[in-house]
């Protein structure tokens, strides 16, 4: 058996308190919206997507890679640190970034435009729909049971495998619609 973490050098469980800064974060955003701002809408969609990009494609071709490396007890360490951090980052960032997306395409007309423009947005929201479905149905529960997993006195290393060799498919999948996502917004910034 591999060795794992003892109970004493856990670190702390998940905080819910977390959720607070979430709650600011989409009231935020509500608040944008109904500004109805062209530009700080614009701004906070292109932010958030900024951020969610930029940390999933990170996570997936920096931080994945260099934990496959680690021996076990310091990836387990390594979960334990990174998992209550982005539990509540990701899933915000995937849900302002398409909402404020989506107000902002209807705010300045992109959904009325008529074919072959169309498919451009269209492109666009079955990508990002794909992506925070994705992100929040699969990669958060995939996230989540591992995590729990590692924070057993004896984790199910064969459970984790499981888990982690779906995660797997999954992560590589998400990356290749983030950066589809972002040629679809290249192609907004330079003209339909």
């Amino acid at each position: 058996m591999e060795p794992s973490i003892a109970a004493h050098d856990l670190p702390p469980p998940v905080n819910p308190r977390n959720l607070i800064w979430c709650a600011a974060a989409l009231a935020g955003m509500v608040w944008v919206i109904w500004l109805d701002d062209r530009w700080l809408l614009n701004f906070v969609h292109v932010m958030a997507g900024v951020l969610w990009t930029g940390i999933d494609l990170f996570m997936g071709f920096v931080v994945g890679p260099i934990m496959r490396t680690l021996p076990p007890p310091a990836r387990q360490a390594m979960v334990l640190r990174l998992m209550p951090k982005t539990l509540f980052l990701l899933p915000t960032l995937s849900i302002i970034t398409g909402t404020a997306g989506f107000y902002h395409a209807q705010q300045i007309g992109f959904l009325a435009l008529d074919y072959p423009a169309y498919g451009w947005v269209l492109a666009a929201l079955v990508i990002v729909t794909v992506l925070t479905v994705q992100g929040l149905g699969v990669l958060l529960p995939a996230n989540l049971m591992v995590y729990f997993e590692l924070r057993k006195a004896r984790p199910d290393t064969s459970r984790i495998a499981r888990l982690m060799r779906r995660y797997v498919y999954a992560v590589a999948f998400q990356g290749l619609l983030q950066v589809a996502i972002i040629a679809v917004m290249a192609r907004f910034v330079t003209g339909l």
